[in-house]
């Protein structure tokens, strides 16, 4: 299965394209932008297996990631989507496909994020009707604040390769 493609008045969520991966290291190679996400830059190389792996969740799990782009210039503003990554996290705290998102700074403070996940969400109740929670450090306010425009809520805490995360479920 290939992505679908979505749209919303400003964006365009696509699958990934190999033609993608020089704005999407550029992107992943920013602290601003992995400060919350790991922690530290990511490698082009991580950039690359990133892009792949969330275009191959739609061929194993019927869902997977999207990259964002502007509907009208087309550029890259980032990467959204549905995940299963097996992390070992207590199945009494996750359930269903883990949400995630991440955006370069162009996108900033521009609705960008909350417009492409409520655009993804709204995919997933037509498509699959299954729950689905996210997993966010408790510093990353942002991203906090889409989650809950989005309908999630906090329903508990743990730790994610030592780091404490917060579990939200929508």
């Amino acid at each position: 299965m290939n992505a679908p493609i979505l749209e919303t008045e400003r964006l365009t969520l696509r699958g990934a394209k190999a033609e993608d991966l020089d704005a999407a290291a550029d992107m992943w190679a920013k602290e601003d932008v992995t400060r919350f996400i790991g922690g530290k830059p990511r490698a082009r190389q991580d950039a690359w297996f990133a892009l792949l792996r969330g275009a191959g969740l739609w061929t194993l799990r019927g869902f997977g990631y999207w990259v964002v782009t502007d509907r009208k210039t087309g550029a890259f503003l980032g990467e959204a989507g549905f995940a299963d990554f097996q992390r070992g996290l207590p199945p009494e705290l996750v359930s269903g496909a883990e949400a995630g998102w991440a955006f370069g700074p162009s996108a900033w403070g521009r609705g960008i994020a909350t417009e492409a996940v409520q655009a993804m969400h709204q995919w997933l109740d037509r498509t699959l009707a299954e729950p689905s929670c996210c997993v966010i450090e408790p510093g990353n306010q942002a991203s906090i604040r889409v989650a809950e425009k989005t309908g999630y809520t906090c329903t508990g805490k743990t730790l994610l390769s030592g780091t404490e995360v917060l579990i939200y479920s929508r």
